[in-house]
């Protein structure tokens, strides 16, 4: 049996914890989670689950260092529901004479 060289886990944190330290809902770090995009939480026992606070805080201080990827604006003119108008000759002259 081959022995993975672990890193000690020193401290750990529950989920009470992790809420003050990360202000995200539970849905949104269980998918990052899934993603691979935040630390993995692991069982103690059954009803307990835990995150190793070292991972935790080095992935604060990663989305610290990098600027937050913004999402693209949506093309409003493909809008099914509420197309937007764009503004006419006639438009732009009511504009101009208030």
């Amino acid at each position: 049996m081959a022995h993975r060289e672990r890193t000690p886990i020193k401290r750990t944190i529950r989920r009470d914890q992790l809420r003050e330290m990360v202000p995200l809902a539970d849905s949104t770090i269980y998918e990052m989670e899934q993603r691979g995009d935040f630390p993995r939480r692991f069982a103690l026992s059954a009803r307990c689950v835990v995150w190793d606070l070292a991972e935790v805080e080095a992935w604060l201080a990663a989305r610290r260092s990098t600027p937050p990827i913004r999402a693209p604006h949506p093309d409003v003119r493909q809008r099914r529901a509420r197309p937007v108008k764009v503004p006419g000759p006639a438009a732009g002259a009511a504009l101009k004479a208030e």
